[in-house]
C-alpha cells in the first residue's frame, strides 16, 4: 500500500497542522518564474512516460483530490500538470451542485462512481471533501440530503470524517494511490484575481456574484479547511497544502508531488514469459516472410 514519504507540504498525520502558519505565499523560497516553467515542463514529460507505465502494469490507480476557495487555480494547475498524459489514461471530473439523483444517495455514491481503474488517473476538482467544507459552511444545505437520522451535532461531522477516512483506506488497501492537494490561497490574492475577472473581458465567463458573496464566510472557510485537513490526512491518503499565491510555483510543486508518487511504486512494463517470447519469434517470421 502506498505511504507518502516527508515533504515539505504534507500535512502531518498527527492533528498538528496549522493553517495560519501555512504561507500562501512561497516568497523567496519559490525559483524564480524561469526555473518553476523549465521544472513544470520535465515533470510534465516524466509523468506522461510513467502514466504509460501505469497503464500497462495495471494493478495501481491514482486519484488527484483538488480543494481549494474560489480563484486558488485548480483548473489551471490540472490542465497545466497533466498537460503531457494520455486522454485515454486520464479523467477529470469536476463537482457541482448535487443533483436530485445524487441527493437520493450517501454522500460518497457520486464520486464513488468516478474513481479511476486500475492503471489509470483520476482527478478530482473538488470531492466528497465539500460535503464537510461548504455544508460544514453552510449546514443549511443538509436540508436537501433528507437524513434519516437528523443531525446529531455533536457527531455528525466526526462521523463524516470517519466515512472519509474508510473509504480511502479501503481505495489504498486495494491499489488506488491518493493525493490530496489544498491549494492555499490568500484572501488578498483572491480578491485581487476577482477583480482581474471582472475588468478583463475574457475572464468574465469565470466570475460569479455568489463566489464574492462567499467572501464573508473566509474565517469559516479556513477553520473547516484546517479541521478536515487534520481529520483526513494519513500516510496513505496524505493532504499537501500548496502555497497558492504563485500560480508557477504551485503548478510546479504539484506536479513534483505527483511525479516522485508515481515513481516510488514497483511498476515495470509487463515482462512476457519463455512461452510468449517463442510465440514471438515465429509471428516476426511470418511478418517477415509477408514481405
Amino acid at each position: 500500500m502506498f505511504k507518502a514519504e516527508p515533504h515539505p507540504f504534507l500535512v502531518p498525520h498527527d492533528a498538528s497542522f496549522r493553517l495560519k502558519k501555512a504561507d500562501p505565499d512561497p516568497g523567496k523560497k519559490a525559483p524564480d518564474k524561469e526555473e518553476c516553467e523549465r521544472r513544470l515542463t520535465e515533470c510534465v514529460a516524466e509523468i506522461a512516460e510513467l502514466q504509460q507505465v501505469l497503464y500497462a502494469d495495471d494493478r495501481y490507480a491514482l486519484l488527484l483530490v483538488f480543494q481549494a476557495m474560489d480563484a486558488a487555480g485548480k483548473d489551471g494547475t490540472i490542465r497545466a500538470v497533466l498537460s503531457g498524459v494520455n486522454p485515454a489514461g486520464c479523467h477529470v471530473t469536476s463537482f457541482k451542485t448535487p443533483s436530485a439523483e445524487e441527493l437520493d444517495h450517501d454522500f460518497l455514491w457520486r464520486t464513488t462512481r468516478h474513481l479511476p481503474e486500475r492503471g489509470r488517473i483520476g482527478v478530482f476538482n473538488r470531492s466528497y471533501y465539500e460535503e464537510v467544507l461548504v455544508v460544514r459552511v453552510h449546514p443549511e444545505f443538509l436540508a436537501a440530503q433528507r437524513l434519516p437520522n437528523g443531525i446529531d451535532k455533536k457527531d455528525f461531522w466526526q462521523n463524516r470524517f470517519t466515512s472519509i477516512r474508510e473509504h480511502e483506506l479501503h481505495l489504498a488497501r486495494n491499489g488506488t494511490v491518493i493525493l490530496k492537494f489544498f491549494l492555499n490561497v490568500s484572501e488578498n490574492e483572491q480578491r485581487k484575481r476577482f477583480l482581474s475577472r471582472l475588468n478583463e473581458p475574457e475572464k468574465h465567463w469565470k466570475f460569479s456574484v455568489k463566489d464574492v458573496d462567499e467572501r464573508a464566510f473566509w474565517d469559516r472557510y479556513q477553520a473547516a479547511y484546517e479541521e478536515a485537513l487534520n481529520e483526513t490526512s494519513r500516510p496513505w491518503a496524505p493532504w499537501f497544502a500548496i502555497p497558492a499565491d504563485d500560480k508557477d510555483y504551485m503548478r510546479m510543486s504539484v506536479a513534483e508531488i505527483i511525479r516522485d508518487a508515481l515513481k516510488s511504486l514497483d511498476i515495470d512494463y509487463p515482462r512476457p514469459d519463455r512461452e510468449t517470447l517463442t510465440r514471438f519469434d515465429e509471428m516476426r517470421k511470418r511478418l517477415d516472410q509477408d514481405k
